[in-house]
Parts: C-alpha cells; sequence; structure tokens
C-alpha cells in the first residue's frame, strides 16, 4: 500500500467518523473539497465535486442542522439517521480511497466507513435520548451544537490533515468506551470476572 492509499483511507474513516455526528455537512465538505479540487475523489465519484450536488448537499446540511434544534423533531430524526449514516458513512469512504481493489475498497467501506459511522451515530442519539428523558429535552439543543461543531472539526481535520483525524478517531471510540463502562457499570464487572 502506497501512502496515498493509507492517507485516503485516513481521510474516508474521519470524515466517516463525522457522518455519525450530522449526515449531511461531511458530504457537503467532501463536495466543496472534490469541487476545488483539495482532495482527489474516486473516479466514479466525480459527480460529488458538481455544482448540482454542492448545492443539494448545502440545502440538506442546513436543513439537517437545525432540524435538530427542534426538541421532539430531534429524536425522530435520530431513527432515520442510524441507517442514513451507515450508507453515508460507506459511501464517503468509497468516494476517497484510492489505488485499492473494488473488492477491498467496498469491503473497507461498509466495515470501516459505515461500522464507524453507525457506531458514533448510535451513541449521539441514545445521549440525545437520555437527555430528553432526563431534562425533558431542554439539554438536547447542547448536545445538537456539540455534535454539530464535531461534525464540523472532524470535516475539516480529515480533508486538511487527515491522520489527525484517525487519532480523533481513536480517542472517540475510547471516550465512547468508557462513557459505555460508567453507564453500565455492573458489564464492567463481568468483563473483570472474564
Amino acid at each position: 500500500m502506497t501512502p496515498e492509499t493509507i492517507i485516503s483511507i485516513f481521510l474516508g474513516i474521519g470524515l466517516a467518523a463525522s457522518v455519525g455526528f450530522r449526515v449531511f455537512l461531511p458530504l457537503f465538505a467532501l463536495s466543496l473539497a472534490g469541487y476545488y479540487q483539495v482532495i482527489p475523489l474516486n473516479e466514479n465519484w466525480l459527480w460529488v465535486a458538481s455544482s448540482p450536488a454542492i448545492i443539494t448537499l448545502g440545502v440538506a446540511t442546513l436543513l439537517e442542522i437545525f432540524a435538530y434544534y427542534i426538541p421532539w423533531f430531534d429524536n425522530l430524526l435520530d431513527t432515520i439517521a442510524i441507517p442514513l449514516a451507515a450508507i453515508a458513512g460507506t459511501a464517503v469512504m468509497v468516494s476517497t480511497v484510492a489505488d485499492l481493489s473494488p473488492v477491498i475498497t467496498w469491503a473497507l467501506a461498509i466495515i470501516a466507513g459505515g461500522g464507524t459511522a453507525s457506531a458514533i451515530k448510535g451513541t449521539t442519539a441514545s445521549a440525545r435520548l437520555t437527555s430528553t428523558a432526563t431534562t425533558a429535552g431542554v439539554a438536547n439543543p447542547i448536545i445538537s451544537t456539540v455534535e454539530t461543531g464535531s461534525s464540523v472539526v472532524m470535516s475539516v481535520f480529515s480533508i486538511f490533515l487527515p491522520i489527525i483525524a484517525i487519532i480523533f478517531v481513536v480517542l472517540i471510540f475510547l471516550s465512547m468506551r468508557k462513557l459505555y463502562r460508567f453507564v453500565f457499570p455492573s458489564l464492567k464487572k463481568e468483563e473483570d470476572l472474564s
């Protein structure tokens, strides 16, 4: 594997992690980066860098960001966003991976891209559901703001500094694991016994 291939994998995983926070924002960032030729796109995905794609993804991004500030609608959005995140995570991975066979590209995209996006989206959806139950939704706008900010940061680092982005992805997963162990301490005791 060449360094360019490894960087393209890091880029794809970073953008997939970003998709876990907001589905359309990383796609919009990818579209802009492709349009301005900041990053190369897989030749079958050059349409992502077209003007109609930029406009469509830009509008979808704005609608998604603002929709997450509507108290009851945010939980409904999470219901449909989890499968969408898996699809979008797979798509960003396929569109950025370079110099690999189609079989390896798709396997990597489904496992690393779709898996990363789904895991993060599932965790953020659970956090919002917990917030809704414990604060009657009062804290949900704070969670939405943090998610949008995380998506922006991950998208920017993925496009411009993919090595830093992959480090952030590892840190996100370590944080998710610690949070999971905090929320479910009985499972930690079972793991310690085995």
